[in-house]
């Protein structure tokens, strides 16, 4: 059963890689060459899809100076058209909705192929942003043109720690439309654990069936790496930071933690019968984190009951 059925039956325990595209001043040459070795490094991974980021500026949701400079990448639709046409696994394509007006919105919806792509719609990073579409609207001509194409959502554990209604907000969601969700890459177990248990035991309250959620888990390989996901607004608790600063191997210590975590959520959801994925993130230009990457992919999916 390929990946968008086994979310509208409420499935579980699948496997998707996500990527960046390449940034925006690769020739197509270079972009294709890319995706080609993309290919191939996935091709022994027993994936059920792929995922590929819609990245934005988040400058005006943090003010203060970000580790890396924003460099825009290739729009994920035209590289998954353009340079993925032979990929053989369903596509999760992201779309940061503020950046695109309601035309081109709608225009891209309905070119969609529903029998190998899903998306995931992002809103704007800060309620400050003016976006071209809001969420609710990007929402709305969703349901308008393609209801068919299977729709996910983004979810917050660090949010849900902070204002603790990240549950309803994922049920909102749900309600407008949302078949699964995706959440931020996740350090925090904790943070997701309550996220899960909130969420379950509300779906119950609503006689609501859960969705899956998509836990996402990245390497981190070095100390600057570390240093922007905090600017990204990600959790990284007090004890696995350190554990990184004084490791030999920042990486090896990274890519254990992942796992760790992988493990505790893994068990976790089956236990409260909630849904779910494992998503394994893959945006660094290392190519010793690419490859840890993989591996991580590689040994969660042994875990996984498919």
């Amino acid at each position: 059963m390929d990946l968008a059925r086994r979310i509208s039956a409420r499935g579980s325990e699948f496997l998707l890689f996500a990527l960046t595209p390449p940034r925006m001043t690769v020739t197509s040459e270079q972009a294709q060459e890319i995706a080609d070795v993309t290919q191939e490094r996935l091709t022994a991974l027993a994936l059920d899809g792929l995922v590929l980021y819609d990245i934005d500026d988040e400058s005006d949701r943090n003010p203060q100076e970000r580790p890396f400079p924003f460099l825009p990448t290739i729009d994920p639709a035209r590289f998954r058209t353009q340079h993925l046409a032979n990929w053989t696994t369903p596509v999760v394509v992201y779309r940061a909705v503020g950046k695109y007006g309601e035309r081109d919105l709608r225009e891209w919806l309905e070119a969609q192929d529903v029998d190998h792509d899903l998306t995931v719609f992002v809103g704007a990073s800060s309620r400050h942003n003016q976006p071209a579409t809001s969420l609710v609207r990007a929402q709305e001509l969703w349901a308008q043109t393609r209801p068919d194409l299977p729709l996910g959502g983004v979810a917050i554990p660090e949010r849900h720690t902070r204002r603790g209604v990240e549950h309803l907000r994922l049920i909102a969601k749900q309600e407008a439309g949302c078949s699964f969700f995706v959440t931020q890459v996740v350090y925090d177990v904790n943070a997701a654990k309550n996220l899960v248990s909130d969420y379950r035991y509300e779906c119950d309250a609503r006689g609501l069936e859960p969705v899956p959620i998509v836990f996402t888990f990245s390497v981190c390989g070095s100390l600057k790496t570390l240093e922007f996901l905090g600017w990204l607004g990600v959790d990284v608790p007090r004890w696995i930071q350190n554990d990184l600063r004084h490791a030999d191997d920042t990486l090896a210590a990274s890519y254990e933690h992942s796992l760790g975590a992988a493990h505790e959520l893994i068990g976790y959801c089956r236990r409260m019968e909630v849904p779910f994925g494992v998503n394994v993130e893959s945006v660094s230009i290392r190519l010793a984190e690419i490859e840890a990457s993989v591996d991580l992919a590689r040994e969660l999916e042994r875990e996984l009951q498919r």
